[in-house]
């Protein structure tokens, strides 16, 4: 047969994109595939489990919007389906004068996204939080928690209560579009749909390529490494704890994070990976290596961030440089609470002339659309951008 939608990818993204193309169009016939046995396998299931308020982006930003109606759809979700989350808000934590300026920009951006945000000083913050020190706090009191593959498996379930079919363990080798129909095939079937949408995240780029597409990026992988507290310290925050970000660096910083099961992580930092889906420590992949370090963009962004670059490794080698970026709020963490967890790989989209991608990057031909890049926070804003990509491949008839 074929089917009326194929989406290849079955993250947080590919699943809200068929979810939502199901719901237009409810009579539709569509196939989600995937090369992994279960749902969720790389980045939506390696992430800190945060629903985002927005604090971060610039006001009346497409970032900004997603994320806001992201994290009402998301907890409106979990209500309806019986997903397991808490609001437990979060403290962004100043422990400098030059933090503490950038938490008052913060706080008017926070405001004019419309965020219930509540300014604390340094007595304020440990009374709330006996374990945290630092010169002032934010509290954004709508942040959350979630286990994001359960997200994803009740998002499945909804995909096959409206007639879709999901395929696991089907590694796409061929993508090849004719004028009324784009042809997809693994190594044991092959499937034909009039439009496709391809959500693959660590293999975005590769997937565009095997679809003929010329691409001027090249997903370079970038490893978030965590630790986990031991059980008899789950109780140390009531809040998460992230720092004030650096706005020079592109990711948001060391902090404590309480999951949904209880437990306590520490992290993630950014150090460039090895490997685009080896999880392991020191993992090594020569292809996945030697495909990035052909490319002339990975080594204008090695240059344009070498300092943070060697700063990130090297707390990464060493345990005890790591430790010291939660001491700056948390100073009774002890090396030996730094207990192995396993790390998420983010792929970060690298533009020819070295630039890091953090706005989407769509590729859209007459039948099909390809998601090259949706920025953090994406699980987060799933839900809205589902419909985002599933109105513009319903744009193009």
């Amino acid at each position: 047969m074929t089917y009326d939608f194929c989406v290849i990818g079955g993250g947080i993204v590919g699943l809200a994109t068929a979810m939502r193309l199901l719901e237009l169009q409810p009579t539709a016939s569509l196939l989600l595939v995937d090369k992994e046995l279960r749902l969720a396998t790389h980045q939506t299931g390696h992430n800190s489990g945060v629903i985002h308020a927005g604090v971060y982006y610039a006001p009346g930003s497409l970032k900004a919007e997603l994320c806001k109606r992201g994290a009402q759809a998301t907890k409106a979700f979990c209500r309806e389906h019986g997903v397991a989350f808490e609001v437990c808000g979060k403290l962004l934590v100043a422990s400098s004068d030059a933090e503490l300026e950038r938490m008052s920009a913060l706080e008017v951006r926070a405001r004019q996204n419309g965020l219930n945000i509540q300014r604390l000083n340094a007595a304020q913050l440990h009374e709330r939080e006996a374990n945290i020190v630092g010169q002032g706090a934010l509290l954004v009191d709508s942040t959350g928690i979630v286990d994001y593959t359960k997200v994803c498996e009740a998002m499945a379930r909804v995909i096959a209560a409206a007639g879709g079919e999901v395929r696991l363990g089907q590694t796409i080798v061929s993508i090849q579009e004719t004028g009324d129909h784009v042809a997809v095939a693994s190594p044991g079937e092959s499937w034909t749909a009039r439009k496709l949408v391809v959500c693959a995240g660590l293999q975005s780029d590769r997937l565009a390529k095997l679809a003929g597409l010329k691409i001027d990026h090249q997903i370079v992988p970038f490893r978030g490494e965590y630790y986990r507290l031991p059980s008899k310290k789950n109780d140390m925050v009531k809040h998460l704890i992230y720092p004030v970000p650096d706005p020079d660096l592109p990711f948001l910083g060391i902090h404590l994070t309480r999951m949904i099961d209880g437990s306590v992580t520490v992290g993630p930092n950014a150090v460039l990976g090895f490997a685009r889906e080896n999880y392991r420590k020191f993992s090594f992949n020569a292809k996945d290596v030697l495909e990035y370090s052909r490319f002339p963009g990975f080594w204008k962004t090695i240059g344009q961030n070498l300092a943070s670059g060697i700063a990130e490794m090297k707390n990464s080698v060493f345990k005890k440089g790591y430790l010291e970026q939660c001491r700056k709020y948390c100073p009774s963490l002890e090396l030996d609470d730094l207990q192995p967890c396993e790390a998420g790989i983010r792929a970060q989209a690298v533009m020819r002339n070295g630039d890091l991608v953090h706005d989407f990057l769509f590729l859209q031909t007459p039948r099909s659309l390809h998601v090259c890049n949706a920025p953090s926070p994406a699980a987060t804003s799933a839900i809205p951008i589902g419909e985002m990509i599933a109105e513009k491949l319903l744009s193009r008839s």
